[in-house]
């Protein structure tokens, strides 16, 4: 054989085979890294801007892997075998046991109040059957359910589980899912965020942010049987992906996402660590079976004068200072119906701004919060179930805390008040107002763009624009731009 392979452990596969294979190998798993040239360790020449998924010198390669292995020697008429390692099992090993038909029965003899959906119990299934997946599921096509019942079934298995999640306030609405769907979380559930205990827990689940734990050694998550990560896009970040790779022991890894960046060598780190990328739903079709709201996307063009700058960071200064930008969305949020999300950027310059403007526009009228990093858990919390009861509140938030994660069914405005190209942040940004509330099938997202552009010139956001549209394309939205000449200021 040309290639020998067998699992080093739950983290990597160790390959055996000759040093021109090892070469070619390293040379196949090596991939530019998006957008390396703005780094700084790139600029200052430390690092070559690539990624190298397989080490010649140790034949490491993520087990998640191993398809791709097997592609790429089919491809070149390398033969390969596969051994069986006697503490960590074979490479393609599966959950016999599990069938379709069983995970459909066991998921029903949990008792949970909604009834799961088709696409819900086949992510489930491949979750059990594999071991390893990553699950590519779309806002409000049910994750914590899915969560919940693949967590159940590793109980009753009487394995612990470790479940990640990006956010603080994604802590306490997972434990608040799970009692929601009827079980006594208090008595199966440790949450661990600043200030919990992190230490002698012994309770069957753990739910924790990766910011809470990345810096704990290998010994702390020895005693962990199953890993679940939600957002795990986010596991592209150093440290997160460092807390896979510390779970040499830990042989159940899923790794759900409500979308991926697009960027290749990102999606291959995902799989490497959790197992081959499926598919669940998208979002087009849980809007098309009735699940989610119908989206309405108006781009508000902004037209300013021309102004040339020197960089992005002087065009975003000079954007969230514009006095008549920010009187217009006070504007829109004030004349708007129903309740409304403003996302922006920076605390300081833009929200503390925008918050005032609007505040002051509404006086006692309408409930408004101001949610960012530096407010308690418990207070994004509250502010989330208010605005569940509420018809006409007002929620001005970081992307950083309520872009991701957040379920908030009663929303049916937001506000795209800084510019970002990012796919990922744009599309978990949108994910907060499609789920469907009472009375509510119908959500709107104003997306303010800024047009400072002079002939052939175009200003950096407007740029940024052109890629939010890509997405709205390809994901089936259905959206207008609407050109609009801003004013200085506002009455």
């Amino acid at each position: 054989m040309d290639l020998k392979i067998r699992k080093k452990n739950e983290v990597y596969l160790k390959i055996i085979t000759e040093p021109h294979i090892n070469v070619e190998l390293a040379e196949y798993f090596t991939y530019d890294v998006p957008n390396a040239r703005y780094m700084p360790q790139y600029r200052n020449k430390v690092w070559d801007g690539k990624i190298r998924l397989y080490s010649p010198g140790t034949g490491e390669l993520y087990c998640g892997l191993v398809d791709y292995l097997e592609e790429w020697c089919n491809e070149r008429g390398y033969s390969y075998e596969h051994s069986d390692c006697d503490f960590y099992g074979h490479p393609h090993e599966i959950n016999e046991l599990v069938s379709p038909e069983g995970i459909v029965d066991f998921v029903k003899s949990l008792g949970i109040p909604h009834k799961p959906r088709d696409y819900q119990y086949r992510a489930i299934y491949e979750a059990l059957k594999y071991n390893r997946r990553l699950l590519l599921s779309p806002t409000a096509s049910g994750k914590s359910l899915m969560i919940y019942s693949i967590i159940r079934y590793h109980v009753n298995a009487s394995r612990k589980v470790l479940l990640v999640v990006p956010t603080t306030s994604l802590v306490e609405q997972m434990y608040k899912d799970f009692e929601d769907y009827g079980w006594n979380a208090s008595a199966y559930c440790h949450k661990i965020y600043a200030g919990k205990e992190k230490y002698g827990v012994d309770s069957e689940v753990v739910i924790t942010t990766w910011q809470s734990i990345y810096k704990e050694d290998r010994k702390w998550f020895k005693e962990f049987d199953v890993v679940i990560v939600d957002e795990a896009h986010l596991a592209k970040a150093k440290s997160l992906t460092g807390i896979m790779t510390k779970m040499h022991d830990c042989k159940y890894r899923i790794g759900f996402t409500g979308t991926l960046d697009g960027s290749h060598t990102n999606k291959l780190v995902l799989e490497g660590i959790f197992g081959r990328c499926n598919q669940v739903t998208k979002t087009n079709e849980l809007m098309q079976q009735g699940h989610l709201s119908r989206l309405k996307i108006k781009v508000l063009l902004l037209k300013h004068k021309f102004v040339k700058f020197e960089s992005y960071h002087h065009e975003i200064e000079y954007i969230i200072s514009h006095p008549g930008r920010n009187k217009l969305i006070r504007n829109l949020c004030r004349d708007m119906r129903g309740n409304t999300l403003v996302l922006f950027n920076y605390v300081e310059f833009h929200g503390e701004v925008l918050y005032n403007l609007i505040n002051n526009s509404v006086g006692d009228k309408r409930k408004i919060f101001f949610i960012h990093g530096r407010v308690k858990t418990e207070d994004r919390e509250k502010a989330r179930q208010i605005c569940e009861q509420e018809k006409d509140a007002i929620i001005v938030a970081s992307y950083g805390t309520f872009s991701t994660g957040v379920n908030i069914r009663n929303l049916h405005n937001i506000i795209f008040a800084s510019p970002s190209k990012s796919r990922v942040r744009n599309l978990q940004s949108i994910g907060r107002v499609l789920r469907k509330g009472e009375n509510k099938n119908q959500a709107t997202l104003y997306d303010i763009a800024d047009d400072i552009s002079n002939n052939n010139l175009k200003n950096f956001t407007l740029n940024h624009l052109v890629e939010r549209v890509k997405i709205y394309n390809e994901e089936k939205f259905d959206y207008e731009i609407i050109e609009v000449r801003l004013k200085e200021s506002y009455d």
